[in-house]
């Protein structure tokens, strides 16, 4: 164990050293205030390194993830296409597409954006600072990007209004499973050794959120309040029929200078029109199917403090997540929980996560994590990442 410890340090180090002597251009043409505006080319490659509680065959360090980003801004339209490739056995072996859309800027405040993109539900698209995510993200709550078109307004000084229509999910692309090679956990094809082969497509989503910021007289404090709702068809496509699904958030972000806190709580339930499994559905996302309680509620909490300028490293942010998804009935409820840093120093990242998972497919689990769940024993995942970014 020593050494394989001190083999990997090394090989971090050598990544980071590679990193530092690389070249971070400015990879843009245009003017971003012009008419004509600018386009930009951003991303990252991604090596981790991981040590499992249930598992001593991924103790080495491998090829994580590569994201490629296509950025367009003028005075009056913007653009964003995002592509992310991961390693499971070989490189890029699933990959899939983010976000591709286009919008308009109506004034400073309003805009309209059409294409595949983050649904605004919940704080934002991420709910915590950490690397990892927290649990909600697999029951297809939170950073989910569907297709639709979506309308933002700052309906008074400090309040901004999301009003989104989402027709169709944001689609499969490059992977093994039968519908599963997606980025956002969608409701798919069942596998061929899936138990429920009840087939259910979510469609016509409905997205509000309102969100206030608060105005203090110290510029040090920011507080937020909002909430947010979900309404949409499930059609189910094996029984011919049409469910419903109906989910709401609250959230709170609090800051005194470069402390942060984000708690986020709600409910969702899942009407599949299945009459013989109406208690659990069939989902899928970054190339794996799992089951899913239809029914509970979630939570998530965030705290994190950055500290600026530390020396000639930069910037290192410690953080911490408790996330929960308690299932409605006599299900068991599923947790995980995350304390890690964060250090960035230019145009190279590195992270260190101490994950604790229960009744959690990631870490441990198994497609029945999200529904009945497994043993009810803690799972433990100590995952490092280096990154370089350009």
């Amino acid at each position: 164990m020593q050494y394989r410890t001190f083999k990997c340090s090394l090989t971090f180090l050598a990544f980071w050293s590679f990193a530092q002597a690389g070249y971070s251009a400015d990879l843009s043409i245009g003017d971003a205030k012009s008419v004509e505006g600018e386009l930009k080319l951003s991303g990252f490659l991604r090596a981790k390194y991981e040590d499992k509680s249930w598992s001593k065959n991924d103790q080495k360090l491998t090829f994580d993830a590569a994201k490629i980003n296509i950025d367009y801004q003028s005075s009056l339209m913007f653009g964003h296409i995002e592509y992310r490739c991961y390693q499971y056995d070989k490189l890029c072996d699933f990959s899939a597409l983010v976000d591709g859309y286009l919008g308009y800027k109506i004034n400073e405040t309003d805009k309209v954006t059409v294409g595949l993109q983050n649904m605004p539900f919940g704080p934002g698209r991420f709910w915590e600072s950490n690397n990892y995510g927290g649990i909600v993200t697999q029951v297809g709550l939170e950073d989910v990007h569907n297709v639709g078109i979506n309308y933002r307004t700052n309906l008074f000084s400090n309040t901004d209004v999301d009003l989104g229509f989402f027709p169709i999910d944001g689609g499969h692309y490059h992977g093994k499973s039968v519908d599963s090679a997606r980025y956002s956990s969608n409701f798919v094809k069942p596998d061929p050794n899936s138990e429920i082969q009840t087939y259910l497509k979510e469609e016509n989503m409905w997205i509000a959120r309102v969100n206030h910021k608060f105005k203090f007289d110290d510029p040090a404090f920011s507080a937020s309040l909002g909430g947010s709702y979900w309404f949409s068809d499930i059609k189910n496509k094996t029984y011919n029929d049409t469910g419903r699904h109906k989910a709401w958030a609250l959230f709170s972000q609090l800051g005194y200078q470069d402390f942060q806190v984000t708690l986020t709580g709600g409910h969702h339930k899942i009407d599949n029109k299945d009459p013989l499994n109406p208690n659990v559905s069939v989902a899928g996302s970054f190339d794996y199917y799992n089951y899913l309680a239809n029914e509970g509620h979630f939570y998530t909490a965030d705290i994190s403090y950055t500290f600026k300028d530390v020396g000639k490293i930069g910037k290192i942010t410690p953080y911490a997540m408790y996330s929960a998804y308690d299932k409605t009935g006599s299900y068991k409820t599923s947790t995980r929980n995350i304390i890690g840093v964060s250090v960035d120093h230019k145009n190279l990242g590195f992270t260190a996560e101490y994950i604790m998972g229960k009744n959690d497919l990631l870490i441990g689990g198994d497609e029945y994590s999200l529904v009945q769940g497994n043993d009810n024993k803690t799972q433990h995942l100590l995952k490092m990442t280096a990154a370089y970014f350009f």
